[in-house]
């Protein structure tokens, strides 16, 4: 089969598209023809070397879409079921899905069933799920003044896509580094966009609801412009920072504000299928920003890497034309 092995950390250069032998079935695995797939900044992590877990050589990818193509589990994933694999370590401990075919743990494989395309299909998996989950802890209601801090990334795009279907009159604001995607962002449904510069907010407005991407780096920032009995979902880690330093929490969180986060590692076919339910009731615009092939995942990476990149960004097999 073909797949990106990366034999070593690296720059985007080390993606290296490769005939692999496929793999083989073993117990309590199955084998899943790969659709589709997001492409994720933690695989830039993992590709440079900071996942304290992997190791090389390793065909990264965190998450897919596809068809059952042998199991081992006939009665709950007979061959030709459309599936969902993520998280669970895929793509750091064992071969994941920048490939053709991968070999999943059987409780990690989710039958979906759904008409939608495959395009759009492989765009959900961690990113809206991610953002569902954030959405659900951030206890929304109506009446909120909502922020994303970190609004040009995948997760960000796709929160602001959930809560404006679900909440189409909320007040919606959100970050980037520069104005220059004022109009990206008014187009997905954000009312204002703000600028974030050196780490801080450039405005003195409060709001009820942050939803915190770019993470540790930025979250007692976000804090100071939380109100009162306000959250904070930290779910993203776009600073590069992943550990609070010199973080005084009785200070921090006066006021009754809380912290909290949206863990896209606690996967179920229970949540996951509430996250299509979701998106089918509320009929919620899903889209990628930017469809690649494999051979074209370097490209991927550096673009993604270089922040020209907005909302969510996918790879699709060469034979996905059609659901089948």
């Amino acid at each position: 089969m073909r797949a990106i092995l990366v034999d070593a950390p690296g720059g985007p250069e080390v993606l290296q598209l490769r005939t692999v032998a496929r793999p083989e079935l073993k117990a309590g695995w199955s084998l899943v023809k790969v659709k589709g797939f997001g492409i994720n900044r933690s695989e830039i992590f993992t590709r440079q070397g900071l996942s304290p877990s992997v190791r090389f050589p390793r065909i990264l990818g965190i998450e897919c879409v596809g068809l059952v193509a042998e199991t081992t589990d006939p009665e709950r994933l007979p061959v030709g079921t459309r599936v969902i694999s993520l998280m669970g370590e895929m793509g750091r401990d064992f071969d994941g899905s920048y490939a053709e075919y991968v070999l999943l743990p059987n409780a990690q494989i989710y039958p979906i069933a759904t008409s939608l395309d495959w395009a759009t299909f492989a765009t959900i998996p961690e990113t809206y799920y991610t953002a569902y989950l954030a959405l659900i802890s951030l206890r929304i209601e109506p009446s909120d003044r909502v922020l994303i801090r970190g609004a040009t990334s995948g997760v960000g795009v796709a929160f602001a896509q959930l809560i404006k279907a679900q909440f189409p009159q909320i007040s919606l604001a959100g970050t980037s580094r520069s104005l220059s995607k004022q109009s990206q962002l008014e187009a997905v449904g954000f009312d204002q966009v703000l600028l974030d510069q050196e780490d801080k907010l450039q405005t003195e407005e409060m709001f009820d609801k942050v939803l915190e991407l770019i993470g540790p780096r930025t979250i007692a920032n976000s804090l100071e412009h939380t109100k009162d009995f306000g959250i904070v979902c930290s779910a993203g880690q776009l600073g590069g920072q992943w550990f609070l330093e010199d973080f005084d929490p009785i200070m921090a969180l006066q006021g009754n504000r809380y912290l909290t986060t949206a863990y896209s590692g606690r996967v179920s076919q229970g949540s996951l299928q509430r996250l299509f339910d979701f998106i089918e009731r509320y009929q919620v615009t899903v889209k990628p920003e930017k469809i690649y092939r494999l051979e074209e995942l370097a490209k991927a990476h550096g673009r993604m890497e270089a922040t020209d990149s907005f909302g969510k960004n996918i790879v699709l097999l060469e034979d996905t034309d059609e659901l089948s």
